[in-house]
């Protein structure tokens, strides 16, 4: 009777396991989405964003903050 028990201890504590590794990958499968998509939007937009920022312009912080959470819904929607 104890080894049964202790044996479906062990499969809780794998799946467990399992789902935070499954987490922390899909996780980092959506940044790296998330980075690759803010740097194609900065390739393919004439306009220097991140130099505008670092400028001071809040307009260019809007447009790009609007990217980077419209990508992050699109990439949620995907990896969920």
């Amino acid at each position: 009777m104890e080894e049964v028990e202790v044996s479906s201890q062990m499969a809780d504590v794998a799946a467990v396991l399992s789902s935070i590794l499954s987490s922390v990958v899909w996780s980092l499968v959506g940044v790296a989405l998330l980075l690759m998509a803010v740097k194609i939007f900065d390739w393919a937009d004439p306009i220097a964003y991140h130099d505008e920022i670092r400028k001071g312009n809040v307009a260019a912080g809007v447009v790009l903050g609007a990217v980077v959470l419209g990508m992050s819904l699109i990439i949620f929607a995907a990896v969920r």
